[in-house]
């Protein structure tokens, strides 16, 4: 049951949303991490959201595809494919849900909290998830199309037109070997969470120094978040770093 603070946090983000549900419990679930849960005495007909994360995975993928055969007739596949892993990866998702202000709205544990869990890209991304699996559930297919369109479709003319799909661990390579003669080293730097619900953090380095650092559900993923953020602070590490 919920209290008048939860219902008219909720209210506010319906909002910001554009989006008024039926269920308003639906919408709570959505945005209750796995951690919450270890921390309330009354569990009863409470769950995580990672159900609803699975499920808005899979209305995600199918939205942005839709989207991508229609708009771009003239694209392989292939190349189709690597549009959409660039408009759906971690860091894509994490952003869009930053701008929604999602992570205000989180029922967090206090230890992920304290820990800056509001504002990290690998539970913003799956709160997207479970979210638009939530808007699927209580609006149906046309809605959650409609959210995405407003949202996240918006971001992928210029991932089209500036080709940033390409692969950032390629990119960020092809620069440290131009400037440094240096290939780039990963280092894990932790991981957590239950086997089917990892976040690993990946920083890349040149020789000693570490030049950027990304989270993902994988090594790879989270390997390629670092490369990306190395990217886009690339002017600036040049400047810092003008040995190594």
């Amino acid at each position: 049951m919920m209290n008048e603070s939860e219902i008219n946090a909720l209210k506010d983000l319906q909002e910001k949303l554009q989006v008024h549900f039926n269920d308003l419990e639906l919408l709570k679930n959505a945005l209750i991490h796995r951690s919450y849960l270890n921390e309330i005495q009354n569990k009863d007909n409470m769950a995580h959201n990672e159900r609803l994360e699975y499920l808005g995975d899979a209305v995600l993928e199918l939205i942005i595809t839709e989207f991508l055969f229609h708009t771009y007739p003239d694209f392989k596949e292939g190349e189709l494919t690597s549009f959409r892993a660039a408009t759906v990866r971690t860091s894509s998702l994490a952003e869009t849900a930053q701008l929604l202000k999602l992570g205000d709205y989180l029922y967090l544990s206090k230890g992920e909290e304290r820990t800056g869990g509001r504002q990290r890209p690998y539970i913003l991304a799956n709160t997207f998830e479970a979210l638009l699996g939530a808007i699927f559930l209580d609006q149906g297919l046309e809605t959650a199309k409609d959210f995405v369109r407003r949202v996240l479709i918006p971001k992928i003319s210029e991932i089209v037109t500036n080709r940033l799909d390409i692969d950032s661990k390629s990119k960020f390579q092809e620069l440290a070997q131009e400037h440094y003669g240096i290939t780039p080293i990963y280092e894990l730097i932790s991981e957590k969470g239950p086997d089917h619900a990892k976040e690993f953090i990946m920083a890349v380095k040149i020789g000693s120094k570490i030049f950027g650092q990304g989270s993902g559900h994988n090594k790879q993923e989270a390997e390629s978040s670092a490369a990306l953020e190395a990217l886009n602070n690339w002017p600036d590490l040049l400047e810092k770093f003008k040995k190594i």
